[in-house]
Parts: C-alpha cells; structure tokens; sequence
C-alpha cells in the first residue's frame, strides 16, 4: 500500500499524473474522478483485448464498461500483492469477455417460438381501463424509481435523466454536460449498477 496520498482528490488533470495504484486507492474512497482517469487510460488497451473475444465493437463496449463497473464495485478488494492494477483489470475484462460469448451461445441457441403459439391472456394488453390497479402500481412504480435516482450522485443522475428521460444519445449528453464520451458512459454503467441494486428487490432485475 501507498504510504500516503494526497489530501483531498484535485481535478481530472492533477489525478492525471497519479500512477494506476494511487488512482485505485482513490477509487476505493469512491472518487468518481479517479475511475475515469483510470478509464482514458486504459480503454483503448483493453477494448482491443475485449475485441480479441467480442469482435463486435458495439459488444465490446459494453464489456468494457462493464469492466470498469466491476473495478469501482470491487476497488476494495484489491490488493498489490496481485500484481499490477491494468493486470487486475485485464483480468476482469477476460471474465466478462467470457461471459458475453456464454450469453451469445445461448442467443443462438435459442428456438424462436411464434407470437401465434402465445397465450392469448399473454397478448392482451393491461391498462388502466381493465385493470384498476394498474395505474396505482405505475405511480408506486415511478415513485420508486424516483426515489431511486435521487440517491445517486448528481452526475450520475444527470447522465441518465438526460439519456433516458430526454432520449438524447450519449454523445449528446456529453456535449450537453462539457464532458468526456468515456466519462458519460461510465457515469451511466455506475449510476445504472446502483439503481438495480436499489429497485432488484421489489422489481427484479432492472435493466440498463
């Protein structure tokens, strides 16, 4: 471990000229910044080797968010002792590399079933009109979900009101907000994590 670091994060450009483990160090005080210093850094070395398995870009930027999703959950577990901080991070990317391929094999093998071997109960839509309860349970639902959002930091629940609320692109909300694309996607993915770990429970798995 670092014997000290300094006292107070500074900007993205002080953080800049940190090394990996001081910037780790941050992360596990939670130190959004930090991550996306670590993430500029590092991106386009582990994106080519997320493409090495998931050779669709679109697929293998979301591997690589996922990865640094992991790292800010998993900062505190890690230690030195396992080698540099880019091999723990290409460690992460191999498993969730690994993963989308797991995930792909099941799409393709998957049977596609005619929407005319459905239930019929299961085409019927459910709206206010047939079903009284439903407009209670949307707002409860909304309620939650608010609830949810306020809880997040601020630029976290800027990026995604503005992605999923105002329907803007990524590259929009970057433009709109003077940030960094890699930066908005990671606020995104982190912000995204925190809200099913908050709404799982009552709704399931939220998906984002």
């Amino acid at each position: 471990m670092i014997s000290a670091s300094p006292s107070g994060v500074g900007d993205k450009v002080a953080l800049s000229a940190w090394d990996d483990l001081a910037l780790l160090y941050a992360i596990q005080r939670q130190d959004e910044r930090a991550l996306t210093v670590l993430y500029d850094r590092h991106s386009p070395q582990l994106l080519g080797f997320v493409m090495r398995f998931v050779p669709e870009q679109s697929e293998a930027e979301s591997v690589l968010l996922e990865v640094f999703a992991q790292a800010w959950r998993d900062a505190m577990r890690y230690s030195p002792d396992r080698g540099p901080v880019i091999s723990w991070l290409v460690m992460i990317a191999r498993s969730r590399a690994l993963d989308m391929m797991r995930a792909a094999g099941r799409r393709a093998r998957m049977v596609p079933v005619s929407m005319d071997d459905a239930p019929s109960h299961s085409l019927e839509a459910r709206d206010s009109a047939s079903d009284p309860t439903y407009a209670v349970e949307q707002a409860e639902r909304r309620d939650r979900v608010a609830s949810a959002l306020a809880g997040l930091p601020e630029s976290q629940r800027a990026a995604i009101e503005l992605t999923f609320y105002q329907g803007l692109t990524h590259a929009d909300v970057a433009a709109r907000l003077g940030e960094p694309l890699g930066t908005i996607k990671t606020r995104i993915r982190l912000g995204m994590t925190k809200l099913r770990a908050a709404l799982s429970s009552e709704f399931g798995e939220v998906h984002g």
